[in-house]
């Protein structure tokens, strides 16, 4: 929950942060944590997974012909140390019909969908445009997953030279 007067950046990173050090409490040293969150934001409303078809209804009602945005935390853990960033992105919706919301909500695509709604599935048709990261919006985004684990020195593995030597050849 956020706490009052938080903004929607620090309250997903926070989140993520708390899930990253529970997490990093129980393994041995030495072990990468990766942690994320999501929410929505449109207008003054935070918007994580709705809690039934009513309340998606209500998030997609809210989204409709308006610009909000999409805040992914992501933090990393590994050592001790925690690296970590906040991705935004702003992302257009359509006016939707009651229609369209009562098809889409029935759908089922709606749940456990921070905002209620999933751009990488039947929601892509209700989306004019983004700015930012399209997989921020899936729920992870992917290059700042990567900078964050190369930076903790968990980034791609080196290929055994007989598997290079393999592809050579």
């Amino acid at each position: 929950t956020p706490l009052p007067g938080e903004p929607a950046r620090a309250y997903v990173l926070r989140v993520a942060r708390n899930k990253a050090e529970h997490v990093a409490q129980s393994l041995a040293d030495g072990r990468v944590v990766l942690a994320a969150d999501t929410v929505v934001v449109a207008g003054e409303r935070l918007m994580g997974k709705p809690a039934g078809e009513s309340e998606a209804a209500s998030m997609l009602r809210s989204l409709s012909g308006t610009v909000h945005e999409v805040h992914t935390a992501v933090v990393v853990v590994s050592r001790g140390r925690a690296l970590e960033d906040v991705v935004t992105t702003r992302v257009r919706f359509n006016p939707l019909t009651e229609s369209e919301i009562a098809w889409y909500v029935g759908t089922g695509e709606t749940a456990g969908k921070a905002g209620a709604y999933a751009i990488q599935g039947l929601a892509a048709r209700f989306i004019d445009r983004i700015e930012g990261s399209w997989s921020n919006v899936v729920g992870l985004p992917i290059s700042t997953v990567y900078r964050l684990l190369s930076g903790a020195g968990a980034g791609i593995p080196s290929a055994p030279s007989d598997a290079i030597d393999r592809v050579e050849r």
